[in-house]
């Protein structure tokens, strides 16, 4: 299957860059472009692209303006490109809100060092959301903010339908789901959440539903740049309960409060003294670690400080960042739960632990606020 794409920038220059690019892959056909907001609405009633690229700033009509009346007439789709600025990061946080799915820094050297590379990156992410499909709403992040959990009985969110990692992949075989849990009784010391592609959403839908009174500290690596963290924990702390923090070096660990890794660092959990402290790091180039922040070091560095007395989450995301750290915790005892398939914006983290016999349980995300409540509040 071919999918359509249409590109839409101000910048002629960057329009053909963008097209050369998506159209060296077999799965991608560049059908159309557009120069603003209003140019794109009409250009997708007129071609029906299974997915398009945004940017941000344009005249007429803005990415944003625009994002949000393509989700309102023909909800679709929707990558949009960001400058690594402060500004930046809130106007792409903006359009996240508004229905865009994911977002990659505009300059190409922000992805990658290497342009190839780069280029690969930004085919690879147009392919994967393209695949889950088009004209099903998923909840934005407004529609998120402080939402109560759905009365028994009541018809749950829809959410596309995402697809294996990889191109040529054969899908992999359904994890069974579960939306209630039983409560084990276990005595848990902290929660571990891990995200990448579609985090953003699913994070908040997760946490604005966890009360003031959250028993446990909340760690939370959510891939993402380093310009865009702060902006991110603080637009989570004004619709959460409990505080949010982008995590700072030596910052003292307390219950019912919730730390975001900081994007292009690593955060470690350690203790000193009687006191469990955090200990941002730059990542060594020696250790050859493709995510920074990582699931994978921030969920090892909980074993010597929690033992096996962590609940540990696997939201949507590309690749297998996490397995490893949840198989090493899972061996101490602590409980890995995964996101299940069909609420997963890119099936990929997830999938790592779910078809490695690493998560105990596949949950909906809409359900996952729920069972963590079930299992660490209800007592």
């Amino acid at each position: 299957m071919v999918f359509k794409v249409l590109v839409v920038d101000d910048s002629t220059f960057y329009r053909r860059r963008v097209r050369e690019i998506l159209n060296e892959d077999r799965e991608l056909e560049v059908v159309g472009e557009a120069r603003n907001g209003q140019e794109a609405i009409d250009k997708i009633l007129e071609l029906s692209p299974d997915v398009v690229t945004m940017d941000v700033e344009m005249p007429v009509l803005d990415g944003i303006s625009a994002v949000k009346a393509i989700m309102d007439k023909k909800p679709l789709p929707i990558l949009m490109f960001s400058s690594l600025t402060h500004h930046g990061a809130q106007a792409t946080l903006d359009a996240l809100e508004a229905g865009a799915i994911d977002f990659l820094p505009k300059k190409f050297e922000d992805i990658a060092d290497d342009r190839r590379e780069a280029a690969m990156q930004l085919r690879t992410k147009v392919r994967l959301i393209a695949r889950r499909g088009t004209g099903i709403q998923r909840p934005s992040l407004a529609s998120l903010r402080a939402k109560p959990s759905l009365p028994a009985g009541a018809p749950k969110s829809k959410f596309f339908r995402s697809s294996s990692l990889l191109a040529g992949r054969a899908e992999a075989t359904a994890q069974p789901t579960v939306s209630k849990v039983v409560a084990s009784g276990k005595k848990y010391r902290c929660l571990a959440i891990g995200a990448s592609t579609g985090g953003p959403v699913a994070l908040q839908q997760v946490l604005t539903k966890l009360p003031e009174n959250f028993p446990v500290p909340i760690f939370l690596v959510q891939h993402m740049p380093g310009t865009f963290t702060q902006a991110f924990a603080q637009r989570l702390n004004s619709h959460c309960k409990f505080p949010v923090k982008e995590a700072e070096n030596g910052d003292i660990v307390k219950p019912g409060h919730a730390y975001l890794a900081p994007g292009g660092k690593q955060m470690l959990i350690e203790v000193i003294g009687n006191q469990h402290r955090i200990a941002i790091k730059d990542a060594d180039p020696a250790e050859k670690i493709n995510y920074k922040p990582s699931v994978d070091l921030t969920f090892e560095s909980l074993l010597p400080v929690y033992g096996g007395a962590v609940l540990s989450v696997i939201l949507t995301g590309m690749g297998a960042d996490g397995k490893e750290g949840c198989r090493k915790l899972k061996a101490e005892g602590a409980t890995i739960w995964a996101q299940d398939k069909a609420s997963c914006v890119v099936y990929g983290m997830p999938h790592a632990v779910a078809s490695a016999n690493i998560a105990e349980k596949n949950i909906p995300l809409e359900d996952i606020a729920d069972c963590i409540l079930t299992e660490m509040v209800s007592r």
